[in-house]
């Protein structure tokens, strides 16, 4: 079966790099307003001063925040022994009284008459089975390469990484989507969607994550097209390889979610009345 391909990673020993990743790095739910600001801080990095989405200015402090983020759970994955955030996603949850509008989640607002699928449309699937994954980064200094044009300069980056560290860098956009996953999982939804350039998830279907497209493109900052995934069937088809490190990544946030879930507003959000 598909699933049981091994990583194109050319290298026999993932595992050794998986368990290393897991020492160097640990993922972190921002539930308090200064890991949010931390999050922000790095979208704004990414979003604004790479990519476009606002005007950058020549601020390192600045954030980059939307109405979403309210109804929303921010997770990031922080290098332990600098402390940089590494990469970043959030996780929309439609809010209660988004039930009855025409816009539940952030994709339907920027793809609007974009979303041609007949069947899997955020309209036509169980409210509270539904969410989008939106705002995945990942920190300049952990990439390979940059993305797009790069404007931001280094002078706040003070550790300098060892080859060692560097090697697991390029696992880090898969062991966020495993986050993603798995922070779906807990929060018991099931249909994911997402917003995405084409060569993300050409590159996710390599680890046996198959998105659909569900929609034309739309000129967002580049093309984009709106994806979607049943997350039960991506459990099910990640490649063998992955389990491990989901179930590793899961364990990590279950009890975070737990802790967090003593705010009475995301109770009402993760568990609607």
């Amino acid at each position: 079966m598909e699933r049981n391909r091994p990583l194109d990673q050319g290298t026999s020993n993932r595992n050794e790099l998986f368990q290393q990743l897991d020492e160097d790095f640990v993922f972190k739910l921002a539930s308090s307003e200064k890991d949010r600001q931390r999050v922000y801080r790095l979208r704004y990095k990414v979003y604004c001063q790479e990519i476009g989405y606002n005007p950058p200015y020549n601020d390192n402090s600045a954030l980059e925040l939307d109405i979403y983020d309210e109804n929303a759970l921010h997770c990031m994955l922080e290098h332990r022994k600098s402390g940089i955030v590494a990469g970043c996603f959030r996780l929309v949850l439609p809010a209660p009284e988004a039930m009855n509008s025409a816009i539940r989640l952030p994709l339907q607002e920027y793809g609007g008459r974009s979303l041609t699928h007949t069947t899997l449309h955020p309209d036509l699937l169980p409210f509270h089975e539904i969410c989008e994954i939106s705002r995945f980064a990942t920190a300049r200094e952990f990439r390979n390469r940059p993305i797009n044009n790069e404007t931001l300069d280094e002078g706040s980056i003070t550790y300098e990484f060892s080859p060692e560290e560097r090697r697991v860098f390029p696992l880090l956009t898969i062991v966020l989507f495993l986050a993603t996953h798995a922070l779906v999982d807990l929060v018991e939804r099931r249909h994911i969607f997402a917003m995405m350039a084409s060569r993300l998830p050409r590159l996710l279907a390599m680890s046996g994550f198959r998105f659909t497209r569900i929609g034309e493109a739309i000129e967002l900052h580049g093309k984009r097209n709106a994806f979607y995934i049943d997350n039960h069937g991506a459990q099910r088809d990640m490649n063998r390889e992955l389990v491990e490190p989901y179930l590793r990544v899961r364990k990590q946030l279950a009890p975070q979610l737990s802790r967090a879930l003593s705010d009475r507003s995301l109770i009402n959000l993760v568990q609607p009345s």
